[in-house]
């Protein structure tokens, strides 16, 4: 293993690493508006929305996102609708995350007893103020840790962001495997650097589940 090489080596990925950060988490930020905005729709059973809301997870759900990103980035130009590698990649990510943390958040909603809205109607609370006050913030909580998992995992499927000529970490590995033959170099400093991305998420999250867990949120 060539250490200059690696030095040499750690610009390209640097670069590679701020693109996939800034797209991941923007992917990630409309993916909990959207997951939220689902999970609310399915728990208050809104007619037809929460039908469609029903199939949007399933959708995604069980489709790759490299399918999802084959069909915003390849297919949607042949209906006439073209969309740069960039907001393909936030899109796509969004909407797989979406569907995911729709489920998280709407297990969490499920979690909270019928009797903790009761108790706060009869204390002169409204409906608006039991769900803000009761119901949301324990739902949070006891999503931390399904939240945290969707998010590591979000991170990690930008990895095939480089199927759509995206400049990642995934695709500068391998352009500069295919270049010059580096296999090892390139494959270390690409776990390297996705730990960088994700080791600090990791231990964000697991510091979150304790602090909830010691105040006896949720639990």
């Amino acid at each position: 293993m060539n250490l200059e090489v690696m030095g040499n080596y750690l610009p390209l990925f640097g670069k590679a690493l701020w693109l996939t950060f800034w797209i991941g988490w923007l992917g990630i930020l409309l993916s909990v508006v959207i997951g939220f905005v689902t999970a609310m729709v399915r728990h208050f059973r809104i007619p037809v929305l929460r039908q469609l809301a029903g199939i949007y997870i399933e959708l995604f759900r069980n489709t790759p996102l490299l399918v999802q990103l084959f069909f915003l980035y390849f297919g949607l130009p042949k209906l006439g609708l073209k969309l740069s590698a960039e907001f393909c990649g936030i899109l796509g990510l969004a909407l797989l995350g979406g569907a995911y943390m729709a489920e998280t958040f709407r297990s969490g909603l499920e979690t909270v007893e019928k009797t903790q809205v009761e108790s706060a109607l009869s204390l002169g609370m409204t409906r608006g103020q039991a769900f803000r006050l009761v119901v949301l913030p324990e739902a949070v909580s006891v999503s931390i840790p399904g939240f945290t998992a969707n998010v590591i995992f979000l991170l990690k499927e930008t990895s095939v962001f480089s199927a759509i000529s995206l400049m990642d970490l995934m695709f500068t590995a391998k352009d500069l495997i295919g270049l010059y033959y580096k296999t090892t170099e390139c494959l270390v400093l690409l776990v390297i650097f996705y730990l960088i991305m994700l080791l600090p998420v990791s231990f964000l999250g697991s510091w979150l589940e304790r602090r909830v867990r010691r105040a006896g949120f949720g639990y």
